[in-house]
């Protein structure tokens, strides 16, 4: 690598936003461009994406950063892409897509989650992938197609990640990670498919569709002509395919450093809790829920559970106080409001009420799967403010983040935190106390495009090791460690078990008023 080549890129292609991002080898962000994602969804629990905006909107970000860094194009000593988790991404002859992509959010799938985790073949798939079935999977989207749309699997040649459509677009390369190809179709413990999982998919007529497995941090591909001319950057550029973004989040803000008893959450729209163990040590529960997803370390692999909605149950609440005050002539914007959390928490007594914060229209996943789940709250009196409703909010974001880590074994010691909702010390100290955890924050900005950056940065030669990375992109952007208020944890864990009883209690009332919805 020649002394010119000083800087390393990474794409992350999140749901609402990519960006693009440029770090030193030594991974200081200098510079990051970002634009919009669009997609649609419909009544029926639609949620798709064009895949050729998807790719123009990438191209676009690349141009963006080249703009805000002088000479980036002949700096760059590699790229890396990651993106969203799930979802289908269908590519048929030429590599043009067939059809929009299905996300992570769609729930069409739903039907066939219930059926295919009926069957007697789930445990045996479950203890093979460590990935309990959701309507997000790409595995479950396509047996879900290949009963309702046929036709459209016969056009496919490939079924693709959102990464790795990106990757398509960078390289002309068809491939898929260890990451998502374990979790979905094999085994976590290989990092390679599985033909048992894939016959308790029903997908073995499928098998055609699934690519090539790429680890990035072993192997790159060169950046090609064409895609050169869309981004601006030089023809020929290492390339490498990043891990799916929620692991390559998780590393980028210290998912794995060394200690035992350390995890991570990301606590953003949705919400993820991970943890990192030995691949011979993971805990499989008992109700086939949560993903085991291999880290680019060896031997090293995600236990994670993963709430559909996190931040969303926040917004949900701020603008009912937008509406209320937009009413009255006294708009405020919704960072106005955000601004106004901490002083609302500080105004409310805690452990009052149980709130479920199930507002997703796709409802929960973790650490249990239903998608009849709606959130509620649970001992309104006529004593209670929108500030008990807000504190209830974030108390319910500390109680299932508590469900999700005991449902993968013992608390974690420690919780390293990212995502927007990290910003405020007084939901810090909530989700501190419910989880009975030190909290740290990571100094990262953006830790899914560093994490990527990681691994092509070991790619290259950069780093003899991802151990060598991580000691100087992310161990010293660590905060100091907040420790959990007794007082508070103490109340927490008297309201934990009614929490957890009422959320199995409703799960029949859920399905009630699907019920209901379906006659309506």
């Amino acid at each position: 690598m020649s002394a010119d080549k000083d800087l390393l890129v990474g794409i992350d292609a999140g749901t609402s936003v990519i960006k693009a991002v440029a770090f030193t080898l030594a991974g200081r962000q200098i510079a990051a461009a970002s634009v919009p994602n669009r997609y649609a969804t419909g009544a029926d629990g639609m949620a798709t994406q064009s895949l050729s905006q998807t790719w123009s909107d990438c191209a676009q970000t690349l141009r963006d950063l080249a703009g805000k860094v002088e000479g980036l194009a002949r700096r760059v000593a590699a790229i890396a892409v990651t993106g969203q988790g799930d979802g289908t991404w269908l590519v048929g002859p030429g590599n043009r897509p067939v059809g929009d992509a299905w996300l992570w959010l769609d729930a069409r799938a739903a039907p066939t989650v219930q059926r295919l985790r009926a069957l007697p073949s789930d445990r045996a798939r479950f203890e093979a992938t460590g990935t309990g079935l959701n309507a997000c999977q790409q595995g479950t989207q396509l047996a879900h197609m290949a009963t309702i749309l046929p036709d459209l699997l016969e056009k496919a040649e490939v079924a693709l990640h959102c990464k790795d459509w990106l990757y398509l677009n960078l390289t002309g390369v068809r491939a898929t990670d260890p990451s998502e190809a374990s979790f979905t179709f094999g085994n976590f413990r290989t990092r390679s498919y599985d033909d048992d999982v894939i016959d308790a998919l029903g997908l073995a007529p499928e098998r055609r569709l699934l690519p090539p497995i790429v680890d990035g941090s072993r192997t790159t591909h060169a950046l090609s002509a064409e895609a050169a001319s869309a981004t601006g950057l030089l023809a020929g550029t290492p390339v490498s395919l990043g891990f799916v973004d929620i692991v390559a989040t998780g590393l980028g803000a210290g998912l794995y450093t060394g200690e035992a008893a350390a995890a991570c959450t990301i606590l953003g729209s949705t919400g993820m809790h991970m943890r990192a163990t030995a691949d011979d040590a993971v805990y499989l529960n008992a109700e086939n829920t949560g993903y085991v997803i291999a880290l680019p370390i060896p031997g090293i692999v995600a236990q994670i559970q993963s709430n559909m909605a996190a931040t969303l149950n926040i917004d949900w609440t701020l603008r009912l106080a937008a509406d209320l005050l937009a009413e009255t002539g006294q708009p405020m914007t919704h960072a106005q409001l955000v601004a106004r959390i901490d002083g609302w928490l500080a105004a409310s007594r805690p452990g009052r009420l149980i709130y479920h914060p199930y507002i997703s229209e796709a409802g929960e996943r973790g650490p249990f799967v239903n998608s009849h789940a709606r959130a509620g709250f649970i001992g309104l009196n006529g004593t209670h403010r929108f500030a008990d409703l807000l504190r209830a909010v974030v108390e319910g974001l500390g109680m299932a983040t508590r469900d999700c880590y005991e449902a993968m074994g013992a608390m974690p010691s420690e919780i390293r935190l990212t995502g927007g909702a990290a910003r405020s010390p007084a939901l810090r100290a909530v989700l501190g106390s419910c989880a009975g955890a030190s909290m740290r924050v990571s100094a990262r900005e953006e830790a899914g495009a560093a994490g990527a950056a990681m691994m092509a940065a070991v790619a290259v030669g950069a780093y003899g090791s991802m151990t060598d990375c991580i000691g100087e992109w992310v161990t010293p952007l660590l905060g100091t460690a907040e420790p959990p208020d007794p007082a508070l944890t103490e109340i927490y864990d008297h309201l934990f078990p009614a929490y957890q009883t009422a959320r199995r209690a409703l799960e029949p009332v859920w399905d009630m008023m699907q019920q209901r919805e379906e006659l309506a």
